[in-house]
């Protein structure tokens, strides 16, 4: 045994002077490190590369010989710290070093972790009044270490630190944990875990200080997520401050508790502000290839009054929408983040595949939210004008209506996300002056499901029907179309349309040339009108890359029609790129369609709240 630890021993002195001779002959030049890990993968690879010296000097220019050995006598060690935490105390190690020429060098480890340490008794308990709160329980009952799980002391950190958090968020500041131990017997290849944690009581919420002079009060007030003697909730008070923020008449604004008061167990609010400036205006620009190039000017004046009032008014000018004006006066009610009474008053020109429409409407709206969903009752009196080859037709209408829309859990009002249902129901009865008779609903449904941490599936749906006295009466903005972006991809904007034909007119009169059943006399050409019914949908695959990047393939389907089963579906398929940006996603497609023969791709730019 003897004479095998002397051969091992000179052999590891020659390793060294036979390195040492390699050094010398060579020239102190920059030195490559290539670093191969073999045996282990994924995080424990990871963990042993950011341990090893090697690794850290892997392009360094000062490697001398006395460097490279003392390196390498540490690879040993270094490879077994980072195992430790993944349950692995007794890995087997090898390592090689080899000159590959020019100073270039390779170093080669490979491990056998062995048997890991497993998980044998495990004892989390909590006490005192919040034993049986959900806040706990919900931790104690779903805990994420289980007796014969291999050893992991990140694992336990968490768990030790989503006790300590939840006691802290949730109001028990006084929690301590009076037993914390991760005893390791790496000998018998177990480990034991022991937490207690005492909660103490749980804290309320305490008087709430305002310091500001932008606004009434009493209308800040009714921003607060709380109310006074409710249990302590961190998380409340940070969607106040969102809450505040969002309401842009502030600035400098801080919403933080206060010091807690140990004998009565509450925790008062302190929110500061200072007024932010009250007129605020906006210049943007963009494209897609549904709207083509637009600008948009803003003003808004955010405070018109202490009660909190607003106006605004929105300048657009794109390819489609030729030009809109419109104006909002704002007027907080209820719960002022999410609910409002609304004056909109809107001028705009925009063209809906071969109609030009002129329309000017005032439409008052009320918004409320309850639960998991945003109710809008509005009214809207409207005067349009639709020109086409066809015709030139204009309408007076009185549309009562209400939108429905889900909207994510602790919803603050947030403009830009995607609604996973959205249902409008309107119509008109012909009442004061009107000249159009209809009821239309319009219902759209998005949902994706995530099957796994890099796919998604993204599911679209959209069905709008309408019935009407006459159809032909129908003004054309309130038609349906399909096609565009968000829509049939592979067909241009508002494409997919019921047609109308276009009269051979009277050179003398401008009229349509009419047989005596009311029809066209010689038919010159159609124009896309719009239809009564639409349906259309998507099934898209999502991959997500690298860097907030993601490929898709996508399936679209849908037409616009006057009849329900009378007019077929289109169809396309394509592929995407998408770029996810801090609050949309750039997605770039190129579909072609599959039930026109012929047809060529076409592409796709646009901004969307979705993935």
């Amino acid at each position: 045994m003897a004479q095998r630890t002397s051969f091992m021993q000179a052999l590891k002195h020659f390793r060294a002077a036979l390195i040492l001779m390699c050094l010398i002959a060579s020239p102190l030049v920059r030195a490559n490190v290539t670093v191969e890990i073999h045996g282990v993968e994924d995080e424990l690879r990871t963990n042993v590369l950011a341990y090893l010296s090697f690794e850290r000097y892997k392009k360094s220019t000062d490697l001398s010989a006395d460097t490279i050995e003392r390196m390498h006598d540490r690879v040993e060690r270094e490879v077994q710290s980072p195992l430790r935490p993944f349950g692995y105390y007794e890995p087997k190690v090898h390592s090689d070093i080899n000159d590959v020429g020019r100073g270039d060098w390779k170093v080669t480890v490979d491990i056998d972790p062995g048997p890991p340490v497993l998980l044998d008794l495990i004892d989390v308990q909590v006490h005192g009044p919040g034993e049986k709160d959900a806040l706990f329980t919900r931790i104690t009952d779903n805990l994420p270490i289980h007796r014969g799980d291999r050893l992991n002391h990140a694992t336990y950190d968490t768990l030790k630190g989503e006790l300590q958090r939840s006691a802290a968020t949730y109001g028990y500041l006084d929690a301590k944990l009076t037993r914390s131990e991760l005893i390791v017997d790496p000998a018998s290849r177990k480990a034991s875990v022991a937490l207690e944690l005492q909660t103490g009581e749980r804290y309320r919420f305490g008087a709430t200080h305002i310091e500001q002079s932008t606004v009434n009060d009493s209308l800040v007030r009714r921003y607060l997520r709380y109310k006074q003697d409710q249990p302590f909730d961190l998380t409340e008070i940070l969607r106040t401050q969102f809450a505040l923020d969002d309401a842009q008449y502030f600035a400098n604004l801080e919403v933080l508790p206060g010091d807690p008061d140990r004998n009565a167990h509450v925790v008062p609010v302190n929110i500061k502000a200072d007024p932010n400036r009250r007129n605020w205006y906006s210049i943007g620009g963009g494209y897609a290839t549904d709207t083509g190039p637009r600008g948009t000017l803003t003003w808004e004046n955010r405070r018109i009054n202490a009660r909190g009032h607003r106006f605004n008014v929105l300048v657009q000018a794109a390819q489609v929408t030729k030009y809109q004006i419109q104006s909002n006066y704002i007027i907080p009610i209820g719960d002022p983040a999410v609910e409002k009474l609304t004056l909109q008053g809107v001028v705009e020109q925009r063209d809906l595949a071969d109609v030009t429409t002129r329309n000017e409407y005032l439409q008052p709206g009320i918004t409320k939210v309850a639960g998991d969903w945003q109710y809008v009752w509005f009214v809207q009196a409207m005067k349009t004008t639709g020109e086409s080859a066809a015709e030139t037709r204009s309408d007076k209408l009185l549309i009562p209506g209400i939108d429905v829309a889900s909207v994510p859990k602790g919803y603050l009002g947030e403009p830009i996300f995607q609604h996973g249902i959205f249902l409008e129901v309107k119509g008109s009865d012909g009442l004061v002056g009107a000249n159009t008779r209809f009821v239309q609903a319009h219902l759209t449904g998005v949902r994706v499901f995530n099957f796994h941490p890099k796919w998604h599936l993204l599911l679209r749906d959209e069905i709008g029907m309408t019935l009407v006295s006459r159809f032909s009466n129908l003004p054309v903005v309130e038609r349906f179309f399909a096609g565009g972006d968000n829509s049939v991809r592979g067909f241009a904007y508002n494409a997919l349309s019921p047609t109308q034909d276009v009269c051979a007119k009277d050179p003398t009169t401008g009229k349509n040339i009419l047989t005596p059943t009311g029809a066209c006399g010689t038919v010159i050409g159609q124009v896309k009108v719009g239809g009564k019914e639409v349906v259309t949908g998507t099934v898209e695959v999502i991959r997500d890359l690298p860097r907030n990047f993601g490929i898709a393939t996508f399936f679209d389907y849908g037409n616009a029609f006057n009849r329900f089963g009378g007019t077929p579906l289109e169809y396309s398929v394509g592929v995407g790129f998408r770029v996810r940006l801090p609050v949309v996603t750039l997605g770039v497609d190129i579909a072609q369609p599959i039930s026109r023969p012929g047809a060529t791709p076409r592409l796709h730019i646009n901004f969307s709240p979705k993935l």
